[in-house]
């Protein structure tokens, strides 16, 4: 008899809200540019700041958010989190109907929508154990990730459809609906949302410095940080890079770039797929340091993408570079939430999130002051090299001789 997650009647509910609200948020990666473009007919400047600001909230209150997560009743969090996105994004056609659209309305938005995703990123990293056993954190992670992956490769396409039928406003209204169908499945599951197991109310920079001091304090955790920034930072160059890339350098039609954009997507559904049985067969311990230490060098084929058969080498490197990511954050997920704290874990994956999440922008500026100085192909190789390096921290912590991250527990 099968004791997976998709047997948990609970756990199929708080899917399905992860396949509403991640399509949702998608559909709006398109949508809201196109918004400010062909509503407001706003610049490169205006619609580089609107992007800008879907992800400064990370930055700002990703610290916070740690703790007054672990303060609060996590569903109650995701739920009300949804609920303001709903009303964020459904403000949007509600005013261009009547003509008050503004393009300082949109950045207040894309703020204030970016806030709500940290609460609600922080709390569903941190409700998961209370839906499934440590057996399955793994195989959820899994699950989870397989929408995550499969609805940042569907929900830009289909974005740009629903754009063309019905007007970029009022795509909005898909979002804003993916967010309140999101609140529906949470609010049906049967188990109680629990207190917090963090009853202390102390200072907030006090239980800031926990959470930080704890992730630099577990040598695992510490060298997962450092890998994944170190990926993070390459990677974000790169993506930064790409357009610029295959329209200058290999001067391809657009067409052929929204494919070969895609395909990263398409590495990291497979990746999601396969993370349950390669951590069946080779244990989650090792197959999370094995995906980062496989997938890095097919980075190196980037740069060799030429406007011929070798346009493949594009491809290729997204496909498994997204694979690699999909498998090391299921693991890297399913350490946190087996060894951690429960009073504290949202904190830790705050802290987690401030320091991974931080070298995005990072890399994009860097990636794109470097290349000019010394050209676009050349920078794919420097970032495509310093992504190799993502790696070593994890062969020099315990995670090579390990099987499994119970282990941990075992030996302390």
């Amino acid at each position: 008899m099968t004791t997976g997650v998709l047997r948990n009647p609970d756990f199929l509910r708080f899917l399905s809200s992860h396949v509403a609200n991640e399509l949702g948020a998608n559909i709006s990666r398109v949508a809201l540019p196109l918004v400010a473009v062909l509503v407001l007919n706003a610049g490169p400047a205006e619609v580089g700041l609107l992007s800008a600001l879907q992800t400064t909230a990370f930055l700002l209150i990703g610290l916070p958010a740690g703790v007054w997560v672990d303060r609060m009743r996590k569903r109650r969090v995701m739920m009300v989190s949804d609920l303001a996105r709903f009303a964020l994004l459904g403000s949007i056609p509600v005013a261009a109907e009547l003509g008050l659209l503004s393009i300082g309305m949109l950045f207040a938005v894309a703020l204030l929508a970016g806030a709500t995703q940290v609460f609600n990123d922080v709390a569903d990293q941190t409700y998961l154990p209370d839906l499934v056993n440590t057996k399955q954190l793994s195989d959820g992670n899994s699950k989870l990730e397989v929408v995550r992956s499969g609805a940042f490769l569907a929900g830009p396409g289909l974005g740009g459809v629903l754009v063309q039928l019905l007007g970029a406003p009022r795509t909005l209204v898909a979002t804003a609906a993916g967010a309140l169908a999101s609140v529906l499945f949470l609010r049906s599951v049967k188990v109680p949302d629990r207190p917090p197991a963090d009853t202390e109310r102390g200072p907030l920079l006090r239980g800031i410095r926990e959470g930080l001091a704890y992730v630099l304090r577990d040598r695992l955790m510490r060298m997962f940080v450092a890998s994944s920034a170190t990926v993070n930072l390459s990677v974000s160059a790169v993506v930064g890079l790409s357009v610029l890339f295959l329209a200058e350098e290999v001067k391809l039609a657009p067409g052929i770039i929204g494919l070969l954009l895609m395909s990263g997507g398409i590495g990291g559904v497979l990746g999601s797929l396969s993370s349950a049985r390669l951590a069946k067969r080779f244990g989650t311990a090792r197959m999370t340091w094995l995906a980062t230490a496989v997938g890095a060098p097919f980075g190196l084929l980037m740069p060799l993408t030429q406007a011929d058969w070798r346009v493949a080498f594009f491809a290729i490197t997204s496909m498994a570079l997204s694979w690699s990511a999909a498998v090391a954050n299921v693991g890297q997920i399913t350490y946190r939430q087996t060894v951690a704290p429960e009073h504290m874990l949202g904190r830790i994956t705050a802290s987690v999130r401030f320091m991974v999440w931080g070298m995005m922008p990072l890399g994009a500026l860097l990636g794109g002051l470097v290349a000019q100085q010394i050209g676009v192909r050349q920078a794919l190789w420097l970032f495509m090299s310093v992504r190799l390096l993502a790696v070593v921290p994890l062969l020099f912590s315990p995670l090579p001789r390990m099987r499994e991250f119970t282990e941990v527990q075992a030996r302390s």
